[in-house]
């Protein structure tokens, strides 16, 4: 098993486990234009969003995306997962444990004091795996707004 960097040939797997993610979260998911789209926001030089591929031999089995944010309360920034999704037979063998082991020390090079991320209340599997990793939870409500 390898982590890496995605590549723009790893975009159709990877837009395969958005979709995947999103109906484990029990969300809708629209494929119309995201291969531009995340072509775009990933693989442009001036964008901060970074994307981690978990392959097995030639098959992507897993993805995380991330990136570089400010907060004021701190006075500093952090780096926040926006997406972390394993296949489910990649679930349970170390894979997504190295994914943020590998966040924490981009972090860590990026000045980050500390990573932040959040999963649906109803995902106890994400909940145990991010406490064993000693993650503290914080209750809040997401909120969301269309512009």
């Amino acid at each position: 098993m390898k982590i890496r960097f995605a590549e723009e040939k790893d975009l159709s797997s990877i837009i395969e486990l958005c979709k995947a993610h999103a109906q484990y979260e029990k969300s809708s998911f629209k494929e119309e234009n995201k291969i531009q789209l995340l072509s775009k926001y990933i693989f442009d030089p001036d964008s901060n969003i970074k994307c981690l591929i978990a392959e097995s031999d030639t098959e992507i089995i897993g993805y995380a995306t991330f990136f570089k944010q400010f907060s004021t309360w701190d006075a500093g920034y952090y780096m926040y997962v926006d997406c972390l999704f394993l296949k489910e037979n990649a679930r349970g063998n170390g894979t997504g444990k190295q994914i943020m082991e590998l966040i924490r020390v981009l972090s860590k090079e990026q000045d980050c004091q500390i990573i932040q991320w959040q999963t649906p209340s109803f995902n106890t599997g994400a909940i145990k795996f991010y406490s064993r990793l000693g993650a503290e939870r914080k209750n809040k409500e997401r909120f969301f707004w269309k512009v």
